[in-house]
């Protein structure tokens, strides 16, 4: 996209900054809309396409920081470069820290303003890139789609990329929250540094914290060396914790620490290390209803979610499936070496009317499957060894045949319930079918006093 395609909101009290700031930024390309205070930045921001703000720290009414705060709010990730005189840098400081892409302090230079604005915009999606329905495919498969809500979390996701904010991103299982956080990271200012996973939900308490903040040698009867901790392994890059909503009380104390202060202390250490990193946490619980519960720490709920991404199931972007189902097909057989397979429109047919209640993963691992066992290079609905009909959920008995599909996000109880029935009771089974491990599959049977025998 060319310079003058960009749209800049500026804001300042003072009319005569207002003009440089409009005189200089026009004259490097850009379009420009100015406002003197809060409130009418707000309203250009309600009618006008803005790509990125310049905003005054110190304004009558409602401040820079405070301005910045509804930004957020309505709109998520866009970037902001604050203007401070020397005695307002530390409100420009926590504006930093709670998402802003920079700040500078008057008199500023005008190229150097410029040149952020350059860097910042280069990270944004062009028209292209978010009409491109197999963009990110060289990056584990991953693929927008065309359909609105994706077109929408692409741009979102550049926008939150640019900046430096925490980031918490929601959705069912197989969605793909960690393909969309490795976006993050890889359109940011710290794709060149490193990008560490830990699956919170899968590591035993007692192992996650020494995971996360390493151990010296001796901290306790098992630790026969140091060990850095992956936090550090993190430092100058990018830091995501999947499945947050299962960590303990403890270690949520302990996070939060780390997310106010940038400070971590192995464990059995004295010694305190200052870690730069970027924090994208992920769940696919209902974090909301565990902070009401008191089972996650409100504060450390708000520090991970300055900005909140909701990935879509795939049930509701329908639009998107046949061209996932290309895609991943084209990749099964050339990864194993096949000849091309073909998709018959009733195939095509089957799979979109299907719930896929394993969402985007259990879609490609039925094509790999199907595009293995299928004969004469013929994809057909029996080859992607699926267990259940797309339309007909049958219960058992005599009773009436379900048309929902599975659903953890609509009824989590009863899409439990549900699936023991489709299954006869055989939890492993039912699991499989909701696409959850068999520890979270137990651990709601218990939350919900489920007897799983009485579907057999």
């Amino acid at each position: 996209m060319s310079k003058n395609q960009y749209s800049l909101l500026i804001v300042d009290d003072d009319i005569n900054i207002l003009e440089v700031l409009d005189a200089r930024l026009t004259a490097a390309g850009y379009t420009t809309y100015k406002a003197a205070d809060g409130m009418t930045a707000l309203t250009i921001l309600g009618t006008k396409n803005i790509d990125l703000v310049v905003s005054d720290v110190k304004m009558p009414n409602i401040s820079g920081l405070q301005l910045f705060h509804e930004i957020e709010s309505v709109r998520p990730g866009l970037p902001v470069i604050f203007l401070t005189a020397y005695g307002s840098i530390p409100e420009a400081v926590s504006a930093v820290q709670a998402g802003a892409i920079d700040y500078l302090t008057k008199p500023f230079d005008g190229k150097t303003l410029v040149g952020k604005i350059r860097h910042c915009l280069a990270n944004l999606p062009t028209k292209s890139e978010v009409e491109s329905p197999l963009a990110d495919t060289n990056h584990g498969g991953f693929i927008w789609g065309r359909s609105p809500r994706m077109a929408e979390l692409r741009n979102m996701v550049m926008r939150v990329a640019a900046s430096k904010v925490n980031t918490l991103i929601l959705g069912e299982s197989g969605v793909g929250k960690e393909c969309i956080a490795r976006a993050i990271h890889r359109h940011s200012e710290r794709s060149n540094g490193p990008f560490v996973v830990i699956d919170c939900g899968s590591t035993p308490a007692g192992i996650l914290e020494s995971e996360l903040f390493g151990h010296t040698r001796g901290a306790f009867t098992s630790a026969v060396s140091d060990k850095k901790g992956l936090i550090e392994a993190a430092h100058g890059g990018t830091l995501f914790l999947d499945e947050i909503g299962n960590i303990s009380p403890e270690m949520q104390h302990r996070l939060l620490r780390f997310l106010e202060e940038k400070i971590i202390r192995k464990v059995g250490s004295v010694e305190e290390q200052h870690i730069e990193c970027r924090v994208l946490a992920a769940t696919n619980a209902n974090i909301v209803e565990d902070v009401e519960l008191g089972k996650f720490r409100q504060d450390l709920y708000y520090r991970l979610r300055v900005v909140t991404l909701n990935i879509p199931p795939l049930r509701e972007r329908q639009e998107d499936i046949e061209t996932l189902v290309r895609f991943f097909v084209e990749s099964h057989y050339t990864v194993h070496n096949l000849p091309p397979v073909t998709i018959p429109d009733e195939t095509m047919r089957w799979i979109r009317q299907y719930s896929w209640p394993g969402n985007v993963r259990q879609l490609r691992n039925a094509l790999e499957a199907g595009v293995v066992l299928c004969a004469d290079n013929i994809l057909r609905v029996t080859d992607l060894q699926l267990e259940t009909d797309p339309s007909l959920q049958k219960h058992s008995g005599s009773e009436v045949i379900a048309t929902e599909p599975f659903s953890l996000e609509t009824s989590e109880k009863e899409a439990i319930i549900r699936a023991l029935k489709a299954t006869n009771g055989v939890q492993i089974k039912a699991a499989a079918l909701l696409n959850i491990s068999r520890r979270s599959m137990h651990d709601k049977i218990k939350k919900y006093e489920i007897i799983p025998s009485d579907y057999k």
